[in-house]
């Protein structure tokens, strides 16, 4: 698989400890490591046995998913990006060096799919939401451009219901002037903070210049299994 240059940019505020520049190495390495595709699910039946950590990239359709998930692990192509809204049709399942699952769900929303066919997949992706024992956190991808909108709203009032954590992550940041960027990532902020599951932070992120990326990477690695390289006796320095 051919691997897109890595390019480091400022990060800002993530959630949970502070964030230094161990813990920057420390995603820096995750995700410099093997990331390969190893399932596909469109039917509850079809998820994978429950095995790494894992954490879940949801967002409206067309909201960037796919585009974050190759910034983040350097490839260009390992999730499929599309101008057509919907074009994730399954749940996928990446592994992370064997320490961290990735999983990229099918947008919500507007999608070119028949109504059936988008219920399914809504009603694939609560179960999963509510009841998978090893997800670790939902990364919430909102659109920069338009900030919050009814469909998100619902998402997070689910998240809240089902008790998951989840992290709001603007997209597309590079799209807007820094002071537009600013006073929308404080008015989400101020939403996310009413919501009990939510961090109250907002990480603004862009596939395009890498912004948030290095911030975003350390606080996954924070979710990741141990690095069997790095700890007990004898672990590698």
């Amino acid at each position: 698989m051919t691997e897109a240059p890595r390019t480091e940019a400022p990060m800002t505020e993530a959630p949970g400890e502070p964030i230094d520049e161990a813990a920057i190495e420390a995603g820096r390495r995750l995700f410099a490591g093997e990331c390969r595709f190893t399932a596909g699910a469109t039917e509850p039946a079809a998820l994978p046995p429950i095995e790494l950590p894992e954490a879940a990239f949801a967002g409206r359709s067309n909201v960037g998913k796919s585009s974050l998930l190759n910034a983040l692990t350097g490839r260009r192509a390992l999730a499929r990006v599309s101008h057509t809204p919907g074009r994730t049709q399954q749940i996928n399942f990446f592994s992370l060096g064997d320490r961290l699952a990735l999983v990229d769900l099918p947008g919500y929303g507007y999608a070119q799919v028949s109504k059936r066919k988008a219920r399914d997949w809504r009603g694939l992706t609560e179960l999963y939401l509510k009841g998978r024992p090893t997800l670790r956190r939902v990364l919430l991808l909102i659109d920069a451009r338009h900030g919050l909108k009814p469909s998100d709203r619902a998402i997070m009032t689910l998240l809240d219901g089902a008790a998951q954590s989840y992290q709001i992550l603007l997209t597309k940041a590079d799209e807007l002037k820094p002071d537009a960027l600013e006073a929308t990532a404080a008015a989400v902020a101020r939403e996310a903070a009413r919501h009990p599951a939510a961090y109250p932070e907002v990480l603004a992120t862009s596939a395009v210049t890498g912004l948030g990326i290095p911030a975003l990477r350390a606080e996954l690695a924070r979710l990741a299994s141990p690095d069997p390289l790095r700890s007990g006796t004898g672990a590698l320095e």
